[in-house]
């Protein structure tokens, strides 16, 4: 008997210990279940109909991490309003080249949304995209005098006309009644108003992209599937090896040929699994937010727009006070924020241990690097988790001077995780952006970062197509269907104004965005 239990004990120790062989070879493998792995994997299988994509989320469901719609601002990204993207120079001028390129950015978003309902992918738009004006408004000379430029500054680009500027408090109250009521009569403001404007439920657009991906025999969906290992091959392919957390992770293990790391803020430690050299010195800084939502009707009814202010001196980028409109699931809410909140989490779903766990000999001097050059955000996290909720409330008056705290209540959206990259002369920098890292050969790829994120994946998804599949992207094939997908495509629009009317007039009308804006607040009622 003791040498049949033996003999039972070393045979389990010997099969334990062999490597996962790959139950199956896809071509891609898609490790996250946001926008960016359903535009992606909506690209490659539009493209290429016959390539097998499998898709491994952690969580039970697609888009309940970053893509989530109370996970986010639900901005349409386009530059319209946000003011850390045109920078005033040391002379006085106003930078545009960043604004110009996230607003080209959105507009090919939007083509990319248009050319889905066409097909019928994309159903119903009013429940992805709806109008919603966005603003930007200040008071004080100084700002007054940086909105008036700016506003000047961005009438030599087609994509920012119709941008409508007012230092009228009559005007301005007109647009945005609920920040005008109550405020001080002697003190001067000044906004600017673009109706182009957009709120955009990105899970709903992540859910309905998948949902058409699901019914194809070509696409695998694997939900509670968590990513434990990253091998890469002899051949040049990869072994990706997940745990079934409902099936008390039992682990599956799938040869992919290309292989997408979309996890947000969980793409960080995937990509360091694969231990890849484009990857080394990369780390990441987390970051969550906090904001106040009220769904009191009669003070909804008061505002319909998405109101972008200036942050306040040494703070960062991601601070910008704005007050939103937003329409989920057909309810009208408004949201006031961000309020930073601090965790070493990755993600929102994540586990405490992920800051640590990221770290590394090839990382830990550029994170040193980075926190010493960026002592400001420290001392403004700091400063966001000692606020009370009256300090809130006061924040918020200052662009609702009416507000009653009893209407708000706090929310916890997602998590972020900023990159911070070890740059050869500067050491460890910061970076706010997003940045697709990939092998070079091009067999495994990762999106790092946050900002402007969601309203620009179909943009980065393409700029991924091009740096990974540069074959197939130049053959006649692939540029047609990239054309039928984005008419505008290889085409600047900032540089036509005839194209960028002929663009927007049809993809507003693919995505019923003509209608008035006040259409808007009718949406809880249909």
């Amino acid at each position: 008997m003791k040498k049949l239990i033996l003999a039972f004990m070393c045979t389990t120790l010997i099969a334990c210990s062999k490597p996962n062989e790959p139950e199956k070879t896809v071509d891609v493998l898609l490790i996250g279940g946001g926008i960016m792995s359903a535009t992606l994997a909506t690209y490659l299988h539009e493209l290429e109909p016959d390539w097998t994509l499998e898709v491994h989320e952690r969580l039970p469901s697609v888009a309940d991490e970053s893509s989530n719609a109370w996970n986010n601002a639900g901005t349409g990204h386009s530059a319209f309003c946000e003011l850390n993207y045109t920078p005033q120079k040391a002379d006085g001028s106003i930078d545009i080249s960043k604004a110009v390129s996230i607003a080209e950015s959105f507009e090919l978003s939007k083509q990319f949304w248009a050319h889905q309902v066409e097909r019928g992918v994309l159903q119903e738009p009013r429940r992805f995209i709806n109008a919603v004006p966005h603003m930007s408004f200040v008071w004080g000379e100084d700002n007054i005098e940086f909105l008036r430029k700016r506003h000047a500054a961005l009438q030599q680009s087609p994509l920012f006309r119709g941008m409508e500027y007012s230092e009228q408090p009559q005007q301005i109250g007109e647009w945005v009644p609920l920040i005008m009521n109550g405020r001080d009569a002697d003190q001067p403001v000044a906004a600017t108003r673009m109706p182009l404007g957009t709120d955009v439920n990105f899970g709903e657009i992540t859910r309905q992209l998948f949902e058409a991906l699901g019914k194809s025999e070509q696409v695998t969906m694997q939900l509670q599937h968590e990513v434990r290992d990253i091998t890469r091959n002899a051949d040049g392919t990869w072994t990706v090896v997940s745990a079934d957390l409902a099936n008390d992770e039992a682990q599956t293990s799938v040869k992919a040929r290309f292989v997408f790391i979309g996890a947000g803020g969980g793409a960080l430690k995937l990509l360091q699994m694969a231990d890849i050299p484009e990857a080394k010195g990369y780390a990441g800084f987390p970051v969550g937010g906090q904001f106040l939502m009220t769904r009191n009707p009669d003070v909804v009814a008061q505002h319909q727009a998405k109101v972008y202010g200036l942050a306040s001196v040494g703070s960062p980028p991601m601070s910008v006070p704005h007050l939103d409109t937003r329409v989920i699931e057909g309810e009208k809410v408004l949201l006031f924020g961000p309020f930073a909140t601090f965790s070493s989490k990755f993600l929102k779903n994540g586990s405490l241990m992920d800051l640590p766990g990221s770290m590394s000999t090839d990382n830990a001097l550029p994170m040193v690097q980075a926190g010493l050059d960026n002592l400001d955000l420290s001392q403004y996290l700091i400063g966001q988790l000692m606020l009370s909720q009256e300090d809130r409330i006061a924040e918020l008056k200052a662009y609702f001077p009416q507000a009653e705290a009893e209407d708000w209540e706090l929310i916890t959206a997602g998590q972020r995780v900023q990159i911070i990259k070890n740059d050869p002369e500067k050491g460890g920098v910061l970076q706010f952006g997003t940045e697709i890292v990939s092998a070079a050969d091009g067999s495994i790829a990762a999106l790092l970062g946050a900002s402007p994120g969601a309203s620009t994946a179909a943009p980065i998804m393409l700029k991924l197509l091009q740096t990974t599949f540069k074959q197939q992207v130049e053959t006649p094939q692939w540029q047609a269907k990239l054309k039928a997908i984005f008419p505008a495509y290889g085409r600047s629009l900032n540089e036509d104004a005839a194209l960028t009317e002929e663009i927007r007039a049809m993809t507003s009308e693919r995505l019923q965005l003509s209608a008035p804006a006040t259409a808007v607040a009718n949406i809880a009622r249909d």
